[in-house]
C-alpha cells in the first residue's frame, strides 16, 4: 500500500504494546516470543524483532512510549489504522484483528487521490 499511495500520503507505523505477550494471552501460532514490555528498551527490541520478520519496513516506524500514550489516545490496541489530514483524524478503522480492514484505507486514499486531481 505504501508504494501505491506514496504520491498522496505519508505512512507511519507505531509499534505499541505487545498484543499477545508470553506473560499474557498467547496465540498458539505466534511467530515471536515477546514478554510484556517493561521498558522502552524492551519495546524497541520487540519492534526490531517485528521489523526483522517483515524483512523490509515499507515506511517510517517509531515506538510508543512505555506509558502507551499513543495507544491510549488512539484506542489502538491491539492494532488500528488511521488517516490524519492536517492534524485531524479523517479515517478511524475498527480495532484489529477483526475490524482491521486495509481496503477501507485504500478506498479512502483512492477517493482523496481523485478529489485532489480535480
Amino acid at each position: 500500500m505504501v508504494d501505491d499511495y506514496k504520491d498522496v500520503a505519508d505512512f507511519l507505523v507505531i509499534y505499541i504494546a505487545e498484543a499477545h505477550p508470553l506473560d499474557g494471552w498467547v496465540e498458539e501460532d505466534a511467530r515471536t516470543a515477546i514478554s510484556t514490555h517493561r521498558s522502552v528498551e524492551d519495546r524497541s527490541a520487540a519492534a526490531q524483532q517485528m521489523f526483522t520478520l517483515l524483512e523490509r519496513m515499507p515506511c517510517e516506524s517509531v515506538i510508543d512510549d512505555i506509558d502507551d500514550n499513543t495507544a491510549v489516545a488512539y484506542r489502538a490496541l491491539p492494532e488500528r489504522l488511521y488517516i490524519l489530514q492536517s492534524g485531524k483524524v479523517v479515517y478511524q478503522g475498527g480495532p484489529g484483528p477483526h475490524y482491521y480492514i486495509p481496503s477501507e484505507v485504500r478506498d479512502w486514499l483512492d477517493l482523496y487521490r481523485g478529489e485532489s486531481k480535480q
